[in-house]
């Protein structure tokens, strides 16, 4: 999640409070619904608006009412209810549904989106040259972003030769990836993205050039295996993604010897840091902790 969309979520929703919930296996965060209505229509009766809003699209037949999950979220009192919730793609779609001027702002910027890819279609280098201007934007030097695009057209290389072998599901490509960065790293994709304190963010954006060096060997390697050995299915593919990631780890292991530290960091790339619920608790009960203190001492001093 770059800057930019949470400034733009910011402004839009007025700084507001959104509740969400990140799910890590899915790699995807899921709001409620209730206050993304209540932020956008200023209601003082969001939760009966939003009631009204989804029988008008469940009667519509909208998709969107499909999408609607419910998860257990804490409330103002403390406690936690079971809470409408979408995840990115359905907030959008209900941002379109709601008719409100907070949410024009965010109609304007999706056209916007969607008429620079229609663009980039027609002239592919818009895409590439966005790409440039979003890292140098983000402090990265020329020299990075030029390695790091190499190492998206090498990562691509190595999909294309997984497919030839058999590889056709996503889950399949991730279940080979983690396998390569298990290898390397002693961490599948997931763990390594929690080890940095990272979520949705791409995990190599938040690497060393060391880290980003380690991990294209390890595809690397792992495509010119399965073109040499020529794997099919995902049982030999695995053996071989094995085999591409313990060559990366040899080197890993031989820079670490010299160096005589570890090349793996928590280091990341993100000018924000995540704040887990329990952190939050915890913070809330010292601080009325604190306030409870300062009550009784107000009322020993009036005492005196």
């Amino acid at each position: 999640m770059d800057n930019n969309k949470l400034e733009t979520i910011s402004k839009l929703f007025e700084n507001n409070e959104i509740r969400s919930v990140w799910d890590s296996e899915k790699e995807e965060y899921y709001f409620s619904v209730v206050d993304v209505v209540g932020a956008l229509t200023k209601s003082d009766r969001a939760r009966k608006y939003w009631n009204d809003l989804k029988i008008k699209l469940s009667k519509e037949g909208s998709q969107l009412s499909e999408k609607i999950g419910q998860l257990k979220l804490k409330s103002k009192d403390g406690k936690f209810y079971n809470t409408d919730v979408l995840d990115t793609n359905g907030i959008l779609r209900l941002i379109e549904s709601i008719p409100s001027p907070k949410a024009e702002p965010f109609k304007l910027w999706l056209a916007k989106m969607g008429k620079e890819r229609i663009d980039e279609v027609f002239d592919p280098e818009i895409a590439i040259n966005r790409a440039v201007d979003y890292y140098r934007a983000k402090g990265y030097d020329d020299k990075w972003i030029k390695a790091r695009l190499t190492g998206v057209v090498d990562r691509r290389k190595l999909t294309d030769v997984w497919k030839e072998n058999g590889i056709t599901k996503d889950y399949e490509y991730g279940i080979l990836t983690n396998e390569i960065y298990q290898e390397w790293s002693g961490m599948k994709a997931s763990q390594y993205k929690e080890y940095k304190g990272i979520r949705k963010e791409s995990l190599r954006d938040n690497m060393t050039d060391i880290e980003v060096a380690l991990t294209d060997l390890g595809e690397i390697a792992t495509r010119e295996l399965v073109k040499e050995h020529k794997p099919y299915g995902l049982k030999e593919n695995r053996e071989m993604a094995k085999r591409g990631g313990r060559i990366a780890r040899n080197t890993r292991d031989d820079l670490e010897k010299e160096l005589g530290r570890t090349v793996i960091t928590k280091q990341n790339a993100l000018n924000y840091k995540y704040i887990d619920d329990n952190k939050l608790d915890k913070d809330k009960q010292l601080n009325d902790k604190s306030k409870k203190l300062k009550a009784n001492n107000s009322t020993e001093e009036n005492y005196e």
